[in-house]
Formats: C-alpha cells, structure tokens, sequence
C-alpha cells in the first residue's frame, strides 16, 4: 500500500515539474527558414488533390439548383446587400461606398459579358474570388451564394427588361393606360 502512494506521488511530482505544452514547445515560426525540410521550407504546400474540410466534392451546377422564390431572392437580396454592396452598390452599377471612397470600381453586374455568363459564374466569383475580389466561401454559404447570384440575374432583368418581356397588365400600368 505505501508503495502505492509513493508511485502516485511520484507520478503528481513528475506531471507538475512537466510545463511543456502546445504553446511552450520548439516549433517553427512562419516563414522561418526549417534546415532538414523540403526546400528548406517548414510551411509546406498540401499535397495535390487536397480538398478543404467541408468542401463539396460533387461539380458545381450550371443553373440554380434549387426552386427559384421569392424566399430565395430576398435571401440573396439581403447578402447582396451585406456583402456585395459595399463594392457593387445596391444596384449593382460598380458604385459602392468603397469605390466612392478610392477603392478600384469592380466591373458593373450589367455589363453584357456579365448579362450573358452562367449563373454557375457569380457563384464560382463568390466562392473563389477574382481579380480584386477576395473569396467569400468562408462568410457566405453554398445556398446563400446561390441565392445571390440568382439575385445578381433579377437585377440584371430589372435594369435590361424590354417591354414585350411584362405581362399586359404590367406594361399597361407602365403606359399609365387602364
């Protein structure tokens, strides 16, 4: 029994004199050069075919993969103006608070390139960025990217509709005719 005791005091002795742990151990700092290392590098670069935790692994659809609502539009509307609107401005036109600060215009959402792209395109752009734009695939959902970009195609209708395109009750309010 006493052997006992002292083998567990031993253990309580040899476990508080041990202060090493994962903040307080020998490691790399970034960048710092790593001797021993491939290239002498201690940040390696992941191994080709790495996927991202939580990433899909199924290819990216073409068009909308859900119902088209209007619960989706206003959700798209409402990240629209979260995210997008800083630069884009909340009709799109490139004229955002940033832009009007300095920042360089991204290109207007109604341009004819952007009119004539897949939608599959505003949520490749939000998930991986472009040009200036940094990826928001860490802030914004795959379904709340979706619905974004299907908010991007109605404000790109609301600027571009023709009038053969309105029901004719539609265009006879518009003509302010009964």
């Amino acid at each position: 029994m006493m052997c006992r005791v002292w083998m567990l005091g031993l253990a309580i002795l040899m476990l508080a004199g041990c202060e090493q742990d994962m903040a307080n151990q020998p490691r790399y700092e970034a960048y710092e050069a790593a001797p021993g290392w491939k290239h002498n590098q201690s940040a390696l670069q992941p191994v080709p075919g790495t996927v991202p935790r939580g990433a899909s692994l199924g290819p990216v659809p073409e068009d909308l993969p859900m119902p088209l609502t209007l619960d989706l539009l206003e959700r798209g509307r409402q990240r629209f103006d979260t995210y997008c609107s800083p630069c884009h401005g909340r009709t799109g036109h490139a004229d955002g608070m940033v832009v009007q600060r300095g920042f360089p215009a991204p290109p207007t959402l109604h341009s004819e390139r952007l009119r004539s792209v897949a939608l599959r395109h505003f949520y490749n752009v939000i998930s991986n960025g472009y040009g200036v734009m940094y990826s928001y695939a860490a802030r914004v959902p795959p379904e709340d990217r979706w619905a974004v970009a299907a908010y991007i195609r109605a404000l790109q209708l609301s600027q571009h509709a023709a009038p053969q395109d309105l029901t004719e009750g539609l265009r006879a309010q518009l003509e302010g005719t009964p």
